[in-house]
């Protein structure tokens, strides 16, 4: 049982934000700190992307593990909630078959691209290593 009243889950929920979160901000900041200069969200890349380094033909797409599916078993964000299930699985499907149709679509278009997953956020070091490697030839 839903310990929130629908009107206050539907509240909760218009909340959460598509841009601009806590671990795309992560993420910047690192790249950032390389040197390295970016474009946000260009709507002209399928799936407008998070993180876009034009010249470089590199993207950088951040999940967050609820919304997208992670299925690490070290990733507790990434777990399904206990309550409408079905509602929920459906929804992290449909949205993991976008990421697919979106990945297909970037390789297609010859765009190489790096998913960072919000649980990586976590270690800087680790994460700034794999940024400085997909980056920096």
């Amino acid at each position: 049982m839903d310990i929130l009243s629908p009107a206050d889950r539907s509240e909760r929920m218009r909340r959460v934000r598509s841009k601009d979160t806590k671990p795309e901000l992560v993420v910047r900041r690192l790249v950032h700190g390389m040197g390295l200069r970016y474009r946000l969200h260009r709507k002209d890349l399928p799936g407008t992307p998070d993180i876009v380094f034009g010249p470089r033909r590199r993207v950088i797409l951040v999940h967050g593990c609820f919304w997208h599916g992670h299925d690490d078993a070290n990733c507790r964000k990434g777990a399904l909630p206990k309550t409408r299930i079905e509602f929920w699985r459906n929804k992290i499907d449909q949205n993991r078959l976008r990421d697919e149709r979106t990945s297909l679509a970037l390789d297609r278009a010859g765009w190489g691209q790096l998913v960072v997953w919000e649980c990586e956020c976590r270690d800087r070091e680790i994460l700034s290593a794999r940024l400085r490697a997909f980056l920096i030839p």
